[in-house]
């Protein structure tokens, strides 16, 4: 999950030496930085399908080969041509797609529901410290070797990681030899949902519940959230402030470290909390909520911000506050249809990454046109808010499918 998101977060960093080369307006970056949600978007359902189907050690082990060559291609295909950057973009996002899936299907399979949130924190840190490794290594190799040396420095990561994960690693506990007997009686003893080999639900009847909905839109509003963020944060400590390439990536990778902290500090506490005897339902309502509403103030109160430092704390708390997330909707997936996990994920996440295109296109055009940050700000607070109060009436931490 490192790899993954570190990846990712190159490009929003060598994007802005490629945009004074090649000329690039803001209208424009925005639809370079979205050219990898084109394939994401496609990849999350058929990706959750196969992961359903297949497990989640081979799916994703093909998606890391192919987007680590994605990664490797990106600075020759940016001097070849526009189309060509795009396409290879476009064939990352889609390579990335089946990432979230598999993670959500395994911890799904390896870990007793007391533990799950716990796990899932554990992920989502490698998760969201790969954009802090990203955002500080990038700068520092764009400045000794070229445009070229982060790209070739993460594939090769990512090829060096695909050795051990083919050797070592499989999709139930109950095959690997690393898992003692006692300890897969723990597993196993701990889990409330069974997980059978069956067909999946059709899209028609998942989409015909509400706590479905709840997970969607939930899924929509993170995403629209988080890749503003993730996109356009070098570029507005860059634009806003003034301050150069190397400071703009330390004042970016700061929020994201926190996040990494305090997703597994939401974990642990959703974890607790469910042990106490709490059900399912209310935690998951109250960890959303954390998720949804602290971000949403703390985005309003960006709007306001005259230093880079005040700007960093507010980010800060807005992304630390939204990995609550990760215990909340998250979570939920693997509850209420633990059977077809990765297929709803996938479904939520394409649904999300539509959200995070219109977000991270949207976003560019909005600074062109009105020379600010502010008004898609404020439209993401609202956005925050609202889905906090459809959570709260709609979703459920039972079995639904």
């Amino acid at each position: 999950m490192c790899l993954c998101n570190a990846d990712r977060v190159v490009m929003s960093v060598a994007v802005v030496p490629l945009a004074a080369k090649f000329g690039w307006s803001s209208s424009f970056l925005g639809i370079v930085q979205s050219s990898f949600l084109w394939g994401y978007i496609f990849s999350s359902v058929i990706g959750g399908a196969l992961v359903d189907k297949y497990g989640g050690k081979k799916v994703l082990a093909w998606g890391v080969a192919l987007w680590s060559l994605s990664t490797l291609l990106t600075p020759w295909a940016a001097t070849h041509s526009t189309a060509s950057l795009l396409a290879v973009r476009a064939f990352f996002g889609l390579a990335e797609g089946v990432a979230m899936p598999a993670m959500s299907t395994l911890t799904s399979r390896w870990f007793p529901s007391h533990e799950r949130a716990s796990a899932i924190g554990i992920c989502m840190g490698g998760f969201h410290l790969g954009n802090v490794v990203g955002l500080l290594l990038t700068p520092i190799m764009l400045s000794t070797i070229g445009i070229s040396g982060p790209f070739i420095l993460f594939s090769s990561l990512g090829l060096l990681w695909l050795s051990t994960w083919i050797s070592k690693v499989t999709n139930d506990p109950c095959d690997s030899p690393f898992v003692s007997k006692s300890e897969l009686r723990l597993i196993q003893a701990g889990k409330s949902d069974s997980v059978k080999k069956r067909n999946p639900p059709s899209l028609r009847h998942l989409l015909s519940k509400l706590p479905s909905w709840t997970v969607i839109i939930a899924n929509i509003t993170n995403n629209w959230g988080y890749f503003v963020l993730l996109s356009w944060m070098p570029i507005y400590f860059n634009t806003v402030f003034n301050v150069n390439l190397k400071q703009a990536a330390w004042f970016s990778a700061v929020p994201w470290g926190t996040m990494a902290v305090s997703g597994y500090m939401a974990g642990k506490a959703s974890d607790s909390l469910i042990r106490a005897g709490y059900s399912l339902t209310l935690v998951r309502k109250i960890m959303q909520s954390i998720g949804f509403i602290g971000p949403g103030v703390s985005l309003l109160c960006l709007n306001y911000a005259k230093s880079p430092a005040v700007a960093a704390v507010l980010i800060t708390i807005a992304l630390s506050l939204s990995s609550f997330s990760q215990a909340g909707y998250l979570l939920n997936i693997q509850e209420i249809a633990p059977d077809c996990a990765g297929f709803l994920h996938g479904i939520a996440n394409s649904a999300g990454t539509l959200a995070a295109i219109i977000s991270t296109i949207g976003t560019g055009y909005f600074v062109q046109w009105l020379g600010s940050f502010q008004a898609f700000l404020t439209v993401t607070a609202g956005l925050y808010f609202v889905t906090t109060i459809f959570w709260n009436l709609y979703s459920t931490g039972e079995r639904v499918f």
